[in-house]
């Protein structure tokens, strides 16, 4: 497209990891991106387990388990997301992220089946929309539901309530931020369902957590999370 010549004369793309001129992650650096491969319980200090949701310390979570391809303190992949999500807003990383979740399930030897599901990514309130210009989540979701032949859902899960930046809150803080933030409309197409929720980064999981909360208050079958990375990972 003609926009995209001019803007990739006007504002060339560098790699973030060697800082090469043309793309925002070559393919040499894109083949050292550590996917995560075990499964971890939804614990603040987290543990690997050999099932999802068997973990005696979080098995009464609502969320009933989290799929990640990476470590949020993989520095390549923290700047990634935060030059995506902050400014200067670098929407078009959407695509690369989206395809790092799908590389991500293809290299799990054990695949989750995801069809069926409903997928909804974390939708974000009215100022916080206007100031980014777009929700991060959703723009991540529509490239791996592509992949996946899955049809994303923006007409169920709302925020009506304006929150304060999680990662800036202590824990107790969080849960109390996060509260009531959340409300189903279409409550009927919940119900039995089993649902995906897509978002960025996953800290303690308070928001991911309350949003699986009130989808299972309407009565969603089982609610799982996929993110781009998680906190207190390391490898």
């Amino acid at each position: 497209m003609l926009k995209d010549f001019i803007l990739d004369i006007f504002f060339p793309r560098f790699c973030f990891g060697c800082q090469k001129e043309g793309e925002y992650l070559c393919q040499d650096c894109r083949a050292t991106l550590d996917f995560t491969k075990d499964f971890y319980c939804l614990c603040e200090e987290p543990k690997i387990v050999a099932v999802p949701g068997k973990c005696p310390d979080c098995k009464d979570k609502n969320l009933a388990g989290l799929y990640f391809p990476f470590s949020y303190q993989d520095p390549l992949v923290k700047n990634l997301i935060c030059y995506f999500k902050y400014e200067p807003f670098l929407k078009d990383l959407a695509k690369l992220l989206g395809d790092c979740l799908r590389d991500y399930f293809f290299l799990l030897e054990e695949k989750p089946d995801f069809s069926g599901f409903l997928v909804l990514p974390l939708p974000l309130d009215k100022a916080r929309l206007k100031w980014r210009g777009f929700n991060q989540a959703k723009e991540v979701a529509k490239y791996f539901c592509q992949d996946f032949n899955l049809e994303i859902r923006e007409d169920i899960l709302f925020k009506v309530k304006r929150t304060k930046p999680q990662m800036e809150l202590a824990k107790k803080e969080r849960l109390e931020n996060i509260k009531g933030a959340f409300l189903v409309k279409n409550k009927e197409v919940v119900q039995n369902r089993q649902v995906l929720l897509i978002d960025d980064v996953y800290t303690t999981g308070s928001t991911m957590e309350e949003a699986a909360r009130v989808l299972k208050e309407v009565n969603a079958k089982e609610v799982w999370g996929l993110v781009l990375a998680r906190e207190k990972i390391k490898k």
